[in-house]
């Protein structure tokens, strides 16, 4: 997973808010917990599309339910969003590991535009209404498998 590129199109994306006065950055942490973030901050989850890669056999699978947690919070000035995609494990490998997903820059793309929007209205109580632009589907052959699936794990993953 390419955090630069995510790294980059936030900062792009940051932008449109014409928020001079505050500076925000975007940093990966596996550890925040989905359904809990800490005091004062706010939290958003958004599907994507994703593909992955099992580090055992090699095997790679696309899936159209990659949940990606925020957790955002504006400080003085000072705004934070970590973000952790959620993982998957190969159905094949008994005992594969999670493994982090390869987002497309399109869908990092459409993943910051809909983040910029619960930015405007979480932490500058911007009334938007509701606003949902979807991901970049991928082919995926077969089906989800909440076993495999850290999201399902978790209880957040959006079951359609």
């Amino acid at each position: 997973m390419e955090q630069g590129e995510w790294s980059r199109i936030f900062q792009t994306e940051i932008e449109t808010l014409n928020r001079k006065e505050h500076t925000w950055h975007l940093e990966f942490d596996e550890n925040i917990d989905p359904n809990n973030p800490k005091m004062g901050w706010k939290k958003y989850f958004k599907k994507t599309s994703a593909r992955f890669s099992c580090t055992s056999c090699r095997r790679s699978w696309p899936s159209n339910r990659v949940m990606v947690v925020f957790h955002m919070r504006l400080v003085n000035g000072q705004g934070t969003v970590k973000v952790r995609p959620l993982r998957q494990n190969c159905k094949r490998c008994p005992n594969a590991q999670m493994v982090k997903p390869n987002v497309e820059s399109d869908n990092i793309q459409v993943l910051m535009e809909t983040l910029m929007v619960k930015i405007r209205i979480k932490c500058y109580q911007e009334d938007l209404g509701e606003q949902n632009k979807m991901a970049i589907s991928l082919d995926v052959k077969s089906p989800h498998e909440p076993n495999h699936c850290e999201g399902c794990k978790l209880g957040i993953c959006t079951k359609q």
